[in-house]
């Protein structure tokens, strides 16, 4: 064989090894794309790179496997979601106060699953894995939660913060929480609300834009 021949042939392979490498990067990015959805560019972001990025997500999902997530029990599910109701009827007469219990309520959902919540940027980043659509909600929420605590946010941010909270809820519980309820109350916060501004884009759609607004 000659050399020019032996030359030709170590190109194809490394081309070959090359387009096989290339390849399998593109559908490991596809696949954190499919799992993390906007998340993915938010972590890519803030890493300052796409390959530091992406192995901040592949870490994520390293940590997620170990772990021990637990469905939750009809009964369990009927439980938070009289809790939930009980929430939104409070918000009438206590708006700041419905918003802290609703994040009570979602920080007990959180850990029952068998997530950790002792710090939230690691909750963030566990949450991402398999809710990463309602995690900007989450973010939100508890944005406005932290304002209400120093007594900045008005009672349309309180209602705001209400209706994201109930994203994650309802994305962790497995179903609306006021669908599944037999004596859900209908509860609505215009008495004591501006008219709503266009809500944020999440990717996910919360069920309506008032936290009494149930999934059709």
């Amino acid at each position: 064989m000659s050399p020019i021949v032996v030359i030709i042939l170590i190109v194809l392979v490394l081309v070959i090894i090359a387009a096989i490498v290339y390849g399998v990067q593109v559908t490991r990015r596809k696949q954190l794309q499919n799992t993390f959805g906007p998340e993915y560019d938010r972590v890519v972001a803030d890493t300052g790179s796409r390959s530091d990025g992406e192995k901040e997500l592949r870490e994520r999902e390293k940590r997620h496997a170990e772990l021990e997530l637990k469905p939750l029990s009809e009964e369990s599910q009927a439980t938070y979601a009289a809790a939930w109701e009980e929430v939104q009827i409070d918000f009438v007469d206590s708006p700041a106060q419905a918003v802290s219990t609703a994040d009570d309520l979602v920080t007990r959902l959180i850990t029952e699953r068998g997530y950790p919540t002792a710090d939230y940027d690691e909750q963030l980043a566990n949450l991402s894995v398999e809710h990463a659509r309602t995690l900007g909600h989450y973010r939100d929420a508890h944005a406005i939660s932290q304002r209400s605590a120093k007594g900045e946010a008005s009672t349309e941010d309180l209602r705001q913060a209400l209706v994201h909270y109930r994203a994650l809820f309802a994305d962790l519980l497995g179903t609306d929480p006021l669908s599944t309820s037999p004596n859900a109350t209908a509860v609505t916060a215009d008495s004591a609300a501006t008219p709503a501004p266009a809500q944020p884009d999440h990717d996910t759609d919360v069920a309506g834009s008032r936290p009494d607004t149930t999934r059709s």
